[in-house]
């Protein structure tokens, strides 16, 4: 990954701290540089030259690292950014970081991408193309802070009453993008028109510039293979023939104009996902076709929407207590 000369400059005149008059104020000595690129864990280690030139070529040499995709930059950048934009080093003249927030911005953005502050206090770095969240602990199965678990709690009252048309679009839509796929088209799940057996089909693209094409088949409830399922519940014997369809039915890509087939499948429940299900759909396919098969159930789900701060859908908010004719509030 390569940025511009000047986008280095200037992060590095950022880290480097200008004087009290700027929102980075913290003016950082030869001794303090040091130990900002500890706290970033990496070994470099100031040689006394001009310092802002120095942070500079050793962001560039940070950038040269291995990364998992093109749209993300290597994990010392991202520390470098989170170091920076700790929340404890706010100026007084700037206590909630919104001016050096806006600063940093006006630099990465010409780098294509935005930083942000999380609910756990953290900066991150999104991709402004494909909105995908570049984080150090994107991890679902970590243990979530409070702030996170209220979060959890409140997608999961939403599953529990949306129906499958908002968990498509107000709940897997936002979080596939957030994840880094593209081109992701709902395929008229309300008409079923031209459907196929899918409700969403998308396209991610590798570190090596290959394509891979995914359809969904999501359903609201839990999925089982009980012969007599209880009201609501899908049975994975339907799965069947919707997976079938989706993997030999062509997709057309209007970006590449022409038709391709669906290299994997993601069947995603709102509720859960009995083993026994998993196991006779796994049963029913050849060895090819199972591999092409992937689940995501309602913790799954949960857990991605938390660790890559994906925005809860409106509806799921908690509303604020109305004020209107309220006798405790004076007029």
């Amino acid at each position: 990954m390569k940025w511009k000369k000047r986008t280095m400059d200037a992060i590095a005149e950022m880290v480097c701290g200008t004087g009290p008059e700027t929102p980075f104020s913290k003016y950082r000595s030869s001794m303090y540089l040091t130990r900002f690129f500890e706290d970033v864990e990496t070994p470099h280690v100031h040689d006394g030259s001009t310092r802002a030139r120095w942070v500079s070529g050793v962001l560039e040499e940070l950038l040269t690292e291995p990364h998992t995709d093109a749209v993300t930059p290597p994990a010392s950048i991202l520390r470098v950014v989170q170091v920076l934009m700790d929340a404890g080093d706010a100026a007084e003249t700037d206590p909630g970081r919104i001016k050096a927030l806006e600063m940093l911005n006006r630099e990465l953005q010409r780098e294509g991408f935005e930083a942000f502050y999380a609910e756990d206090k953290k900066c991150y770095l999104r991709h402004q193309n494909t909105g995908s969240v570049a984080g150090n602990n994107v991890n679902p199965h970590r243990p979530f802070s409070k702030t996170e678990l209220a979060k959890r709690e409140l997608l999961l009252k939403y599953l529990e009453k949306c129906t499958e048309d908002e968990l498509i679009e107000e709940v897997l839509l936002p979080l596939f993008r957030q994840l880094g796929f593209q081109r992701i088209t709902p395929s008229g799940h309300k008409d079923k028109a031209l459907e196929y057996g899918k409700d969403i089909w998308m396209r991610y693209i590798l570190p090596t510039q290959h394509v891979l094409y995914f359809g969904v088949q999501a359903k609201r409830d839990k999925l089982d293979s009980a012969g007599m399922g209880k009201p609501g519940n899908a049975n994975i014997a339907e799965i069947l023939n919707q997976v079938t369809m989706m993997l030999g039915h062509e997709i057309f890509d209007a970006e590449v104009n022409r038709k391709v087939l669906v290299d994997h499948v993601f069947i995603v429940a709102g509720g859960n996902i009995t083993k026994a299900a998993k196991n006779w759909l796994g049963g029913q396919l050849d060895n090819s076709k199972r591999s092409q098969v992937m689940f995501m159930d309602r913790d799954d789900i949960l857990n991605l929407y938390v660790v890559t701060n994906v925005a809860l859908p409106p509806s799921a908010l908690p509303k604020a207590p109305s004020t209107i004719f309220d006798d405790t509030v004076p007029f």
